[in-house]
Parts: C-alpha cells; structure tokens; sequence
C-alpha cells in the first residue's frame, strides 16, 4: 500500500512540475522581450513631445519629479518618451533620471531651435554632428568702469580637469559632443522622407540663454560653428556621455533671425513625425543585428 501511494505521489509531483514549466514559458517570453533597452526620446515641451507619445502603443505614464517619461511600444519595440522640461539643469536631472531608472539603448534629444547659419529656413532639419555648451564662457579681466566685452569671452571647458577651470588652460577650449554614429545613419537614412525642409548635418548650440542679438547669433555660428541653438542638448548629451549611452540631437527650425525667418510652432510637430521615422528606421536596424 506504501509504495503505491509513494508511486501515485510521485506521479502527481511529476504533473506539477510539467504544469509549472508550461505555465513558466509566457513569463520566461516576457522577459526576454522586457529585456530589451527601449530607446529614449527627449521633449523639452508638451508641444515637442507628446505628439510623439501619442504615436506609441500600449503607453503608460510614469512621473519623477517634474519630469513625465511614456512608456510604450513603437513596432512592438520599447520607446519611451520624455518631457523634460525647458533649460540645461531640467533635462540633465531627466537623463540621469531616465538612464539609472529605464537603462536606455539610446537618446534622442528632439525639438524646436533657432537658426544661426542663415543658409538654413524654418522648417529645416539639423542633425548634431556635435552638440555644444554655448553658455559655458570665461570673460576677460575688466576694472571697474572698462565694460563689458562679450566678444571676448572664451569657451571653458569644465570637464577638462577636477580642478579649478579657472587655473586650467586646457579648459580654455570648446567642448564638443559627438554625435552616434549608428543613430546618425539612422537618421540620414530616411531624410528623404521629410519633405517639409533640408535635413543636413551639423553643431547644435545649446545655453540656458535666448539669443536675440544678431550680431552675437553671428559671433556663435563664426567662433562655434553653429547650425542653431536650443536650450537642452548639451546637457543631455553631457549626462548621455558620463553614462556611456548612444545620443544624438535632432532639432528643426522654429526660426532663423539671420534670415527674417519667422516663428512657426507647427515646426515641432513636422521635427516629431521625423524622429518617429528615425526610429523606426533604428529599431529596424538592432533587429537586423
């Protein structure tokens, strides 16, 4: 009797365990699918980024701090979109909110900018080849009373050194961020796709700073060889960098005062309906892998 009833126990933790395992395959599936890094894409405004989480699937919404991250799915591939929020010290505390918390595979910092090349028109698109701090600055030594000379100011370069960038003169030097070389071609990729303007490549200038000066717009595109400026892609792309983590900027042209070219807020929808064929072309791309 024992031995039949240790035998009918065994049967029944057999059938468990093959019950188990069945039940274990949806779980073991979506976790390899949740393992994939989602790519992040950046909005300062409700304008330049909700369009493009609007676009998503299966979106959720996530907050920390003031910063609102949608979580969704983009050809059945994790995208998350970030409203970061205007100015240098939002959207560097939304990076490294974003990078610790989601561990993306890559950045996407997108939006409205103000043109500094006058070759190029509202509704033009530019890539950052470069991104660059444009608010980082070290002014000469005046007296009381000598002015002010701000075509003098030089680049400083704060992650040249631990120490004083003051006493450095290797800070004494303009800062570039490079852009991803894979998320570049992406982009380069379905520029054809854009008809509203050019989309070339470039230097995104960004500052906590609203350029209406012509001459010192002027003074950035000859000494920094800006395309145009914006007031969040250095920062993400400093943070982007400290993490190791893919980055490239894409801005299009809200207006260009070098040119007269007026102000159109319906840029950042046309800049959105871009980024969304970029990374579509990007997701094709780590699926060929």
């Amino acid at each position: 009797m024992k031995k039949k009833l240790a035998s009918i126990a065994a049967i029944a933790i057999m059938s468990l365990s093959m019950l188990s395992g069945c039940a274990s395959a949806p779980k073991f599936e979506t976790e390899a699918e949740g393992a994939q890094k989602p790519i992040l894409i950046q909005g300062p405004m409700p304008i330049e980024a909700e369009k493009f989480a609007q676009r998503l699937d299966k979106v959720k919404v996530e907050k920390s701090g003031n910063f609102v991250f949608y979580k969704g799915k983009l050809d059945k591939y994790p995208v998350i979109v970030a409203k970061t929020g205007k100015g240098m010290e939002n959207t560097a505390a939304a990076t490294a909110i974003a990078i610790e918390k989601y561990d993306p595979a890559a950045i996407i910092n997108q939006g409205t900018s103000g043109g500094h090349d006058p070759s190029l028109n509202v509704y033009d698109i530019v890539l950052g080849e470069r991104t660059v701090n444009i608010g980082s600055l070290k002014t000469g030594h005046l007296e009381e009373g000598e002015g002010i000379e701000p075509t003098n100011w030089i680049p400083m370069d704060l992650m040249a050194s631990e120490g004083s960038a003051g006493e450095d003169p290797d800070a004494e030097k303009i800062r570039y961020f490079e852009g991803d070389e894979n998320l570049l071609a992406a982009a380069k990729a379905v520029k054809d796709k854009y008809t509203k303007g050019k989309v070339v490549e470039g230097t995104i200038g960004s500052a906590d700073l609203w350029n209406n000066e012509v001459d010192r717009i002027n003074w950035f595109h000859e000494n920094y060889e800006t395309s145009v400026e914006e007031m969040e892609g250095a920062a993400a792309a400093q943070i982007a960098g400290a993490y190791d983590v893919p980055f490239l900027g894409i801005r299009v042209l809200s207006n260009n005062k070098t040119n007269g070219g007026k102000y159109d807020p319906n840029t950042a929808a046309a800049n959105q309906d871009y980024v969304y064929e970029v990374v579509k072309q990007y997701i094709r791309e780590i699926k060929g892998k």
